[in-house]
């Protein structure tokens, strides 16, 4: 075990669920190595996912702006050697950051394996089987800097005290809360959306139902989806994204698809049911800490070469249909069950 105090710059500018991934990994490392400082290149949006971690600091990344170009990565290299820093943990590994990398000469650099040729063969059909998480390959790349990490004992935050302003939003009834996130990147991931308006609308006779998005065509849909229905809510636009992540930390479930709301909720450490489609969580992208019994799965007898791809984006014909085999009373019986456990807990 190490002894003495480090300074790791860790890498990872996107995607949102990459980035959410982080945290609970991060959260461990910082648990079981207090000595240990850290220092997170990100975008500037995903700065809150780090906001309670003790010995963590942002530093944000303008790719856009002054870090644009490969000018704009060697004034971010100088930037970032500012910060002291020992070693660097490349938890993206894209061309930007190997770019990046050949800037920090002198320091220990330990990038991520992805295991893309791993991925190739599971979404090619050749095998079949559980591929290492994403969580596992992150925790991979601080072994090899010297700080191996247990992952099988984890720890969350409080829930998030909401402030007056939300609570005048969310109402403060009694009723238990059902956060749902029913948009993905792709369409291959995301529940049809008739059936997705038939969960909200059983949910919502029992439950108050809470929707999140992103974006002027989410927000217009969710506004459709939600027209009539009691107890629910949509909070796609209307919140800053610190708020959101208050609001989804004080979820009793989330209801997403395989996507970046179901990161950022297991990262809080709320329990998530997640719909797949024609990707699969042997891919390795499965959220934190959460039972395999939460995942709903599109049936393989039917479609039998999913995991069509590892993101969701090529599919064969006929697989847009994968998610149909799904009932909205299958989801519905699920966050019951949930729901019902653990009022026994």
């Amino acid at each position: 075990m190490p002894t003495q105090k480090k300074h790791i710059l860790i890498i990872r500018l996107s995607a949102m669920g990459d980035v959410a991934m982080t945290v609970p990994v991060l959260r461990a490392l910082v648990a079981q190595y207090p000595e240990v400082r850290l220092s997170v290149l990100t975008r500037a949006f995903f700065k809150p996912f780090f906001r309670d971690l003790p010995n963590v600091s942002v530093f944000e990344a303008d790719l856009k702006g002054r870090h644009k170009g490969l000018f704009g990565l060697w004034k971010l290299s100088q930037e970032l050697r500012a910060l002291g820093f020992d070693a660097v943990a490349d938890l993206h590994n894209v061309l930007r950051t190997k770019i990046l990398k050949c800037f920090f000469f002198g320091r220990k650099v330990v990038q991520i394996d992805k295991g893309r040729a791993e991925k190739k063969a599971l979404v090619t059909g050749q095998k079949f089987e559980q591929l290492k998480t994403t969580h596992e390959r992150y925790a991979d790349v601080f072994e090899k800097l010297g700080f191996p990490l247990d992952l099988s004992n984890p720890s969350f935050p409080e829930r998030a005290r909401l402030s007056p302003e939300l609570l005048e939003i969310l109402g403060t009834d009694t009723k238990k809360w059902i956060g749902i996130a029913p948009f993905a990147a792709f369409s291959g991931k995301m529940y049809p959306i008739d059936l997705i308006e038939k969960v909200i609308e059983i949910l919502s006779k029992t439950y108050k139902v809470i929707l999140f998005g992103a974006g002027k065509d989410e927000i217009l849909l969710i506004k459709k989806l939600l027209k009539g229905k009691a107890n629910s809510i949509n909070l796609a636009g209307q919140l800053a994204f610190s708020e959101e992540l208050d609001v989804i930390s004080n979820l009793d479930v989330m209801l997403a698809m395989d996507s970046g709301n179901a990161h950022i909720a297991a990262m809080l450490g709320v329990e998530v049911v997640t719909i797949w489609g024609v990707t699969h969580p042997f891919a390795g992208f499965y959220p934190f800490n959460q039972s395999k019994n939460n995942a709903i799965l599109a049936d393989r007898k039917q479609f039998p070469q999913i995991p069509t791809s590892i993101y969701g984006k090529d599919y064969p014909k006929g697989y847009d249909k994968a998610m149909r085999n799904i009932s909205p009373e299958q989801v519905v019986s699920k966050i019951n069950s949930i729901l019902e456990n653990s009022a026994f807990k």
